[in-house]
């Protein structure tokens, strides 16, 4: 393969990182969908994404989809989402960096062998987003907030995966907001999670007792 210059690099990595981080959500949609829309010629996939072919196998499409039904029914239902992220918390890293490293140049190792680990981490990244929100919604008494944000992932997913390969400079945005949401949503994660594990009165807003285990302070 070669690259017609150095924008022709930015966008293949656009592809492979927009690829990577969609994975960290919904992994077996991406294979799937791409394989598909491959397979019945929606997509014409660009002269360098042709290594993506073996995603049309008809078996990879049969197994990508069981994996894609169980996804959708299990990601619905609170509890057993956050079970099946934690099954797939080395799946979707490796699937994510493999999806990568068939985007890239066949015949230049290194450069495989990077984008794998660079795939691997950004599709670990999202992942783990995607769990510790799942987890906090979860949180909620009522049910309807986490099929409303599953949903929301299919949709988000399916149709950022479309543009993504349909256009290589779109996939530079799309993997630049998706990792840019990322980042916050780590970021509001882990303040929530500081301040689950607070003390009560911190947590209220309250200054804690300086003297908790003298019941006031010293005598004058």
């Amino acid at each position: 393969m070669a690259f017609s210059g150095a924008m022709g690099v930015v966008e293949l990595l656009g592809v492979a990182a927009s690829v990577s981080l969609l994975a960290g959500w919904r992994l077996y949609l991406c294979v799937f969908a791409t394989g598909l829309a491959m397979r019945t010629g929606w997509i014409e996939l660009p002269q360098h994404l042709a290594s993506l072919d073996v995603l049309a196998n008809p078996w990879v499409l049969a197994i990508s989809a069981l994996g894609l039904i169980a996804e959708f029914f299990a990601d619905k239902v609170a509890l057993l989402d956050s079970a099946w992220d934690a099954v797939h918390t080395l799946i979707r890293p490796i699937g994510g960096a493999l999806l990568a490293m068939a985007i890239v140049d066949a015949q230049d190792p290194a450069w495989q062998v990077a984008t794998f680990l660079l795939g691997g981490g950004a599709t670990l990244l999202t992942h783990g987003a995607k769990a510790g929100t799942r987890a906090v919604v979860n949180a909620s008494p009522e049910p309807f907030s986490n099929v409303a944000v599953s949903t929301g992932e299919d949709v988000a997913t399916a149709g950022l995966l479309w543009l993504a390969l349909a256009n290589p400079v779109a996939a530079v945005i799309v993997a630049i907001v998706l990792l840019a949401l990322t980042v916050v949503a780590l970021i509001l994660l882990r303040r929530a999670i500081k301040r689950f594990l607070a003390p009560p009165a911190r947590r209220a807003g309250e200054e804690p007792d300086p003297f908790p285990l003298r019941g006031g302070p010293p005598p004058a």
